[in-house]
């Protein structure tokens, strides 16, 4: 009986302790709109997709149109409640998983919400073995258009692109190179957002889909940012270097050593009109015309291209062919800058002595 009185008095006490605590003169609980408002709710998400699955296509092909199709439909009605990539993905996901529940079979698709057109464009040269696996990955997205630009090859890569269904084919006998690929594939396409990748990496729609995004949301240039990979300048080859510096030089240091040259990347078709679609064949020089155009240019995702990258005989070693165009494509971007109406030899340069100055006076 004590030790139960005991007890009673224990919690008595504490309520006492709690209640006081609430009421500390000064201190302020949040009411109405000033509280936190709750996360939208992924629950009804999936519920409607599991309503829009129960309603599928036994045709799985047509099932994956009409999941694509019911979820823009339903992003439009709840777009205001998710308002970066991360929480309109998350609410994809919950979308197609109700989805999938209710048609009760797969359908492999990246609900990824856009407002505007997409395309890709796909550079291969004798890349047989992996060609099939990117327009398998990419056909996961919603695309307007898939251009697959083949120049060079030699090897069964123009019979596989023909038995696909959906796909647009630019052949060029005589290899031309993937930035000439890219601005041919530019010109196939009036999408709105344009995405750039390479035929000989794999890479998952889910990585591709960051850079759609951005454009869609604004970028007119979205670069694959490698900088984290990076070593220490010091320890960075000639390519990395000029890179920076070029960047250095258009007054956005904040790009690091990120390029144009570098995939994924994704372009606006405001940015293909303003820079023409054939100077995408000297990409620095394409990126530079973007920024003295006041073009937005960032660097939305990483994907690690660097270890994935297929070695061949003109891209290892130092001074290789490859490295060698980089540089060189690099070099004429800075002369163009240097050479427009801006930076031309118009404009004051400072002499040596009066740099010397302006440092020494720090």
């Amino acid at each position: 009986m004590k030790e139960r009185s005991r007890v009673v008095r224990h919690r008595r006490t504490m309520k006492r302790q709690l209640a006081s605590r609430r009421n500390i003169p000064g201190r302020r609980r949040p009411k109405g709109p000033t509280a936190k408002a709750p996360e939208p709710s992924l629950n009804a998400v999936w519920k409607s997709g599991y309503q829009a699955g129960r309603s599928a296509p036994e045709d799985r092909a047509l099932a994956a149109q009409h999941a694509r199709l019911a979820w823009r439909e339903h992003w439009q009605s709840i777009s205001g409640n998710f308002g970066n990539y991360v929480a309109a993905m998350q609410a994809g996901k919950a979308y197609m998983q109700g989805y999938v529940q209710g048609a009760g079979f797969p359908v492999d698709i990246v609900p990824l919400p856009l407002h505007h057109s997409a395309a890709a464009v796909v550079c291969a040269c004798n890349e047989e073995g992996t060609l099939g696996k990117v327009m398998a990955q990419l056909k996961r997205l919603p695309l307007k258009d898939i251009i697959v630009v083949l120049n060079g090859t030699t090897d069964d890569s123009l019979d596989l692109v023909l038995a696909e269904s959906g796909i647009t084919l630019v052949y060029e006998p005589d290899r031309a190179g993937h930035d000439v690929g890219r601005a041919l594939g530019a010109k196939m396409t009036e999408a709105e957002a344009i995405l750039f990748v390479d035929g000989d990496m794999v890479l998952p729609a889910e990585q591709l889909a960051p850079f759609l995004y951005a454009v869609d949301r604004g970028s007119d240039v979205a670069l694959n940012d490698l900088n984290s990979l990076l070593p220490p300048f010091a320890r960075q080859d000639d390519v990395s270097r000029i890179k920076a510096y070029l960047n250095r030089t258009l007054g956005r240091p904040d790009l690091g050593s990120n390029s144009l040259t570098a995939v994924p990347h994704a372009l606006s078709r405001k940015m293909v009109l303003t820079v023409k679609p054939e100077s995408l064949a000297v990409p620095p020089k394409a990126q530079a015309m973007a920024i003295r155009h006041g073009l937005s240019v960032t660097a939305p995702h990483q994907v690690d291209v660097i270890r994935s990258n297929r070695l061949r005989t003109t891209n290892t070693g130092s001074g290789n062919e490859v490295a060698g165009l980089i540089i060189g494509d690099h070099l004429e971007a800075i002369a163009a800058w240097m050479a427009s109406a801006e930076h031309g030899p118009d404009s004051r340069m400072l002499s040596r002595a009066e740099v010397a100055y302006r440092r020494n006076a720090r």
